[in-house]
C-alpha cells in the first residue's frame, strides 16, 4: 500500500509490531509516524526512540523493545536511514519480525525494500510495509483531493487539484500547506475552485517573477520559461509579466549607457537602483552578453512592448519567450 492511500483512508495503522516506511518522500513517512498512537505526548512532542542506522546495534533495538516498564509504556523504536542496518543484520531482524516483542514497535525507515527477501516476506506475513516514494500524475491530484475532503472537510475537483500541482510542484508536504492554506481561506465553503487557487496557491506571483528574471540573467532559460508557464497559467497577464521585465532589466540599460560614459561598472550598476545583494550578479551578466548585446536591450524591450500591445499576430507566450531568449544572450546580436 502507498502511504498515501493510508493517509487519506482516515484509518488507523493496524496493530503491528513492525512498521517498514520504504521510499524517499520523507513527507509521507513523518506523516505516518505521526499516525502511531503513543508515538507522541499531548503536545506533539515525539516520545519514541529515534535511532540513527550508523550508529544501531540489533542486540540493544531488540533489548529495548523486549523490556517493559512498571508502567507499561508502549516501547517504539524508530531507526532512521536503517539500509545498512537492515543488511548487515538481515538474518537477526528475520528472527526478531518471527518472534516480535508484544505491544512494541519496531519501525524501519529505508529508502529501498527488495521484494525477493526473505525479510520482506515475514513483515508481509506479519508486519505492515507502506511506500512512502513519491507519487504523480492522477495519484498525487487524487491524494490532494482525498486530504482537502478528510482534513479540511473541502471538495476539491480534478482540474483544481492539477491546477495546484502544476503551480506548486510536486512536494508532498508544499501540497499539504497549499491545500490547508486554501481550506482557510474559502472558510465556510465547501469547495475550493479554480479560481482560488489561481489566486491563492503560493503567494508566489512575485517570487516567481524574480525567480524567472533571475534565471534570464544567469542563462537559464529553460528555468526562466517554466516560471513564465506558472504565472501565465495562474492567470498573469502578459503585459504584467513583461512590466516586471521591462522594470528589472532598464535599469540595466541605465548601468549600461553610465559604464560607456565611463562610470565603472559595479557604480553604474548601484546609481541604476540595483540592489547591492544583485550587483555582482549583474555585472557577471553584463560582461558575459558583451557591450554589443548589452546595447540592444532597450530596443527589445519596445519592440515586445509594442507588439505584445497589438503590433503583432505570434501568441504572447511565444513573444515573452523570444524576449527571454534574447535578453539571456542566446539569440543571435543582429536579432
Amino acid at each position: 500500500m502507498h502511504a498515501s492511500e493510508f493517509l487519506t483512508s482516515a484509518k488507523p495503522l493496524p496493530a503491528v509490531t513492525v512498521l517498514v516506511l520504504y521510499g524517499t518522500e520523507r513527507f509521507f513517512k513523518l506523516e505516518v509516524i505521526r499516525r502511531i498512537p503513543d508515538s507522541h505526548d499531548d503536545e506533539g512532542r515525539p516520545t519514541l526512540a529515534r535511532v540513527s542506522g550508523s550508529d544501531a546495534e540489533v542486540r540493544r533495538i531488540v533489548s529495548e523493545l523486549s523490556t517493559v516498564s512498571m508502567f507499561g509504556d508502549r516501547r517504539i523504536v524508530l531507526i532512521e536511514d536503517a539500509d545498512e542496518f537492515v543488511s548487515a543484520n538481515r538474518e537477526a531482524l528475520e528472527k526478531y519480525v518471527s518472534r516480535p516483542a508484544r505491544g512494541s514497535l519496531l519501525i524501519l525507515d529505508v529508502r529501498t525494500w527488495a521484494k525477493t527477501t526473505r525479510l520482506y516476506k515475514a513483515v508481509d506475513a506479519s508486519g505492515l510495509a507502506l511506500d512512502c516514494g513519491g507519487v504523480r500524475g492522477a495519484a498525487l491530484t487524487g491524494w490532494l483531493r482525498g486530504i482537502a475532503r478528510t482534513e479540511f472537510q473541502k471538495s476539491l475537483d480534478q482540474a483544481s487539484a492539477a491546477l495546484i500541482v502544476q503551480l506548486a510542484g510536486d512536494s508532498a508536504g508544499l501540497l499539504q500547506q497549499e491545500v490547508a492554506k486554501l481550506a482557510a481561506l474559502v472558510g465556510d465553503r465547501t469547495t475550493i475552485t479554480q479560481e482560488d487557487v489561481a489566486r491563492v496557491v503560493g503567494g508566489w506571483r512575485q517570487e516567481t517573477t524574480w525567480v524567472m528574471l533571475d534565471a534570464i540573467r544567469d542563462n537559464r532559460v529553460g528555468s526562466a520559461i517554466e516560471a513564465l508557464d506558472k504565472l501565465l497559467l495562474a492567470g498573469e497577464a502578459p503585459m504584467k509579466i513583461l512590466g516586471g521585465t521591462v522594470f528589472t532589466f532598464r535599469r540595466l540599460v541605465e548601468a549600461t549607457e553610465a559604464a560607456r560614459c565611463g562610470t565603472p561598472l559595479d557604480e553604474a550598476l548601484r546609481a541604476a537602483g540595483v540592489m547591492p545583494f544583485a550587483v555582482s550578479a549583474c555585472e557577471k551578466y553584463l560582461r558575459r552578453i558583451g557591450f554589443d548585446r548589452a546595447c540592444r536591450i532597450l530596443k527589445w524591450l519596445v519592440e515586445a512592448d509594442h507588439d505584445i500591445k497589438g503590433g503583432s499576430r505570434v501568441d504572447h507566450r511565444m513573444l515573452l519567450e523570444r524576449l527571454f531568449v534574447r535578453l539571456a544572450g542566446q539569440a543571435p546580436p543582429a536579432s
